[in-house]
């Protein structure tokens, strides 16, 4: 076969001290505030249940759009609410994710761990399949002119080594001495390179860069989000890839990776201020009209930004009457708007659904 050879080196074969330059330093000093300032913010939010499934919704639907899986918020909300009957195949890859995800942050979190087996249950939440690591070749990156560029490990064997070698390097403090943010950026460059699954290799990576950083303790929950800094830098994102195959060029790649630290923080930041803003205006505007008012309904409305009887029902234990006239109530009072799905209600929080979906963090016409 021709192209580009497919033997990878161990990670550890890599000198820390290559990452001590100037640039480098200095934007690992910017995404290391940023990653700080947004953990803090993340823990002013009392019930982290309402970031881990709205922004594990945002994450999901750009990690999701990189592979040409496009859907909108509203299909993907409305499956959230619905799942039994919306049919929308790229909304349901997209919670699939977000499902990963939550898999991979509980596995994480029970253990200190980003072992083998958990990528294994990751990648096998993603894709509902128990296929495994390949078993067979993987498919070759071309050019324009059809000539291949790159070939991930074909062996079997050779694909259970490396990864076994990336356990290493991910959970070992001393195989590496260098900041978590770069060995981060190192273990995504590996992951890809190595391709070890059938399906889902890049979706699969982009989640176990939140849980590493979650896994050393610079986020409390898995809140920053770098599918978006790809999406929008997606010719950058895979021809640093390749240059770091073709011309050793780890630096360009680690700066590229640091920057999209730092931009999806702060982004992020801006996201969750504004949910605590709404949040906090919903809850003393409610609070203050109505005597049903309790944190379980407010927990409710900023975790579901499309909610329903069911949901009400099952997080404040009350009846389907009494959900039906709290949420009716809410409707009444503006705090919710009320749509319908076949003879199915369900209810949108306008203040939520204008923030994931960026309305309201767009500047106004003028």
């Amino acid at each position: 076969m021709g192209g580009k050879s497919s033997k990878l080196s161990h990670l550890q074969q890599l000198s820390p001290a290559r990452f001590e330059s100037a640039p480098v330093l200095k934007q690992l000093a910017a995404a290391s505030r940023k990653l700080a300032e947004l953990k803090g913010i993340a823990a002013s939010i009392p019930n982290q249940a309402i970031l881990i499934n709205t922004l594990g919704m945002q994450e999901a639907k750009d990690s999701s759009a990189i592979e040409n899986i496009v859907t909108t918020h509203d299909e993907i909300f409305k499956d959230d609410a619905f799942p039994e009957s919306n049919a929308n195949p790229a909304a349901k890859e997209v919670l699939r994710y977000r499902q990963a995800l939550r898999v991979g942050f509980e596995l994480v979190r029970e253990t200190g761990l980003l072992t083998l087996n958990h990528i294994l249950r990751i990648q096998a939440e993603l894709e509902s399949n128990q296929a495994g690591f390949r078993k067979v070749p993987g498919t070759s990156l071309k050019d324009g002119a059809r000539r291949i560029v790159y070939a991930p490990p074909q062996d079997a064997r050779e694909i259970q080594t490396l990864m076994e070698g990336l356990e290493r390097f991910v959970n070992g403090a001393d195989t590496f001495d260098a900041d978590p943010l770069i060995k981060m950026a190192l273990m995504h460059h590996q992951f890809e390179s190595i391709h070890p699954f059938y399906d889902g290799n890049g979706r699969t990576g982009r989640i176990l860069n939140v849980l590493y950083l979650v896994k050393e303790g610079l986020l409390d929950i898995p809140t920053l989000y770098l599918s978006r800094h790809i999406v929008r830098r997606k010719e950058d994102y895979y021809r640093l890839l390749q240059s770091v195959r073709d011309r050793d060029a780890w630096e360009e790649w680690v700066l590229y990776q640091l920057a999209g630290v730092e931009a999806t923080a702060t982004e992020a930041i801006a996201t969750i201020e504004a949910i605590r803003a709404a949040l906090y205006d919903a809850k003393h505007r409610i609070r203050a009209q109505y005597k049903f008012y309790t944190q379980d309904l407010l927990n409710n409305l900023f975790t579901h930004p499309y909610t329903k009887i069911d949901f009400v029902m099952r997080d404040l234990k009350v009846t389907r009457i009494t959900a039906t006239k709290y949420l009716d109530a809410l409707v009444q009072g503006g705090f919710l708007q009320k749509k319908k799905i076949g003879r199915t209600l369900y209810f949108i929080n306008p203040p939520l659904n204008a923030i994931l979906t960026g309305e309201a963090m767009r500047e106004p016409q003028t």
